[in-house]
This record gives C-alpha cells, structure tokens and sequence, in this order.
C-alpha cells in the first residue's frame, strides 16, 4: 500500500486560502485513485474531492465546488488541495486517502480508500 503524509493545513480567517499537499511514498502513486476527505467535530468523514490516476477526471462535494481543486504531480508524488474562499463550515481534519483503481471511477464512501495519511488540521475562523 502506498504512504501517506499530509501538510499545509493551520488557521485562518474566513475568505483565506490555503493549500494542502499530500506526499506519497513507493512506486504506485501513480496507478492509485486519490481522495481528499475530511472528518468535524462530532461528524462522520466526508468526501471532499477526488481524481483518477492520471489526473483526467475529478469530482468534488457539492459544498466545495467552485472554491476548492484538486490535483496531481505523479512525478513528485504529490497530491494537492487548493482551497480558496474558506467558510468556518470547512473547519475539519483533512485526509488524503488512496485506492488501487483502473476503472477511472471516483470513489466517494470513505470505506472504499484502504490507505490513508495521519490527517492535517483545517481551521477557519468566522
């Protein structure tokens, strides 16, 4: 399974931006589908956004459409989340995850990534 290490999140103020990354070890970054997740305070995870391996197709949560996108550097090994217009609702642990995909769909239910980074904290201040 690959490795997953988060960074980038912090505090700001609503209507900031900010990037999150995620680094992935091995050599099967780039043959896995990744998903950016994210668990609140007494709240079940939830998909954030997603894209396939080869970085052609993403999906995203309704809620975060139009503020949020995200992306691939298979030749880093990095996945990113850029997150512009942030909303105190966005406050949240944020996850990367992966799964070995080669049908180009983009899963939503967390109980479909087995791997997954320790989690990255987002907080955004009203």
């Amino acid at each position: 399974q690959v490795q997953l290490a988060e960074s980038g999140g912090g505090l700001v103020q609503a209507g900031d931006s900010l990037r999150l990354s995620c680094a992935a070890s091995g050599r099967t970054f780039s043959s896995a589908a990744m998903g950016w997740l994210r668990q609140a305070p007494g709240k079940d995870r939830e998909f954030v956004a997603g894209i396939t391996m080869s970085g052609g197709a993403t999906d995203y949560a309704e809620s975060v459409k139009g503020r949020f996108t995200i992306s691939r550097d298979n030749a880093k090994n990095t996945l990113y989340l850029q997150m512009n217009s942030l909303k105190p609702e966005d406050t949240a642990v944020y996850y990367c995850a992966a799964r070995m995909d080669l049908s180009g769909l983009i899963a939503k239910s967390p109980y479909e990534y087995p791997s997954w980074g320790q989690g990255t904290q987002v907080t955004v201040s009203s």
